[in-house]
């Protein structure tokens, strides 16, 4: 397994905080998405895998279609997607996804947060180059396959790792990482062969040497990621700390 799947064991039943956290992310990826593509489905296939997303943290009906109509009135705020770097304790490596409608607000806030932690927010390419952007896929199939020949087939389309999830229940999913241009090739890949899109996302995944902590060193830098992702314009926070075991 690569390094996809390292992190995805490391993240798999890291949640947010509670529902509304989640909501309010996705709430606000529907805005761009809407925005950038309109509000048809059938022409914006970002917003349709969005939608799956959703059904698959189990935001309910009216948020989703209260999100769609906000997002197509002209008064609605528009949300910008905001990349923030710096380094936490140790010198781990620290890149923030954000969705503002107030830069100067988000700024402020996140460079407090590591003031406070015993970190420093840097400038603008000082970590993000220590990162891949990728496009991650989970969808199921109602028929048997082979993942070795799904993979195989699924290469020419910039899919570049494939393994299985099991959740508690024993259901499993088919997981895919590919290249961030790839996303809409992928996609597309998978409603035409007959298989059920559970949730489509992007990520990002540390392309260097990843730093290992002791368990007090780990807790100094959880202290401060936790901070961040309590923000509401935080969408996302990646590191390249090593996975705990």
């Amino acid at each position: 397994m690569g390094r996809a799947f390292e992190f995805r064991k490391e993240r798999k039943f890291k949640r947010w905080g509670h529902m509304a956290k989640t909501f309010t992310k996705i709430g606000k990826e529907i805005t761009i998405a809407v925005k950038a593509g309109g509000p048809d489905v059938t022409g914006n296939p970002r917003l349709r895998a969005l939608l799956q997303t959703a059904r698959s943290e189990n935001m309910p009906k009216d948020n989703i279609e209260r999100a769609i109509k906000r997002a197509s009135e002209k008064d609605q705020a528009d949300y910008k997607e905001v990349v923030l770097e710096g380094r936490a304790p140790h010198g781990i490596a620290v890149l923030v996804e954000c969705a503002t409608d107030n830069n100067n607000r988000t700024v402020a806030n996140v460079r407090s947060y590591f003031n406070k932690f015993g970190g420093s927010l840097g400038t603008s390419g000082s970590v993000d180059y220590m990162f891949d952007r990728k496009s991650v896929f989970h969808f199921k199939s109602d028929k048997p396959y082979d993942l070795e020949e799904l993979e195989l087939e699924m290469i020419d389309y910039g899919v570049e790792e494939i393994f299985e999830e099991e959740d508690e229940d024993g259901n499993k999913t088919i997981c895919v990482y590919g290249e961030f241009t790839a996303f809409n090739e992928i996609q597309k890949y998978i409603e035409e062969n007959g298989f059920e899109l559970v949730s489509a996302e992007f990520t990002r995944l540390p392309n260097t040497d990843l730093v290992d902590l002791t368990p007090e060193q780990r807790a100094e830098v959880d202290k401060l990621v936790e901070k961040i992702e309590e923000d509401e314009d935080v969408q996302n926070v990646y590191t390249n700390l090593k996975p705990a075991e």
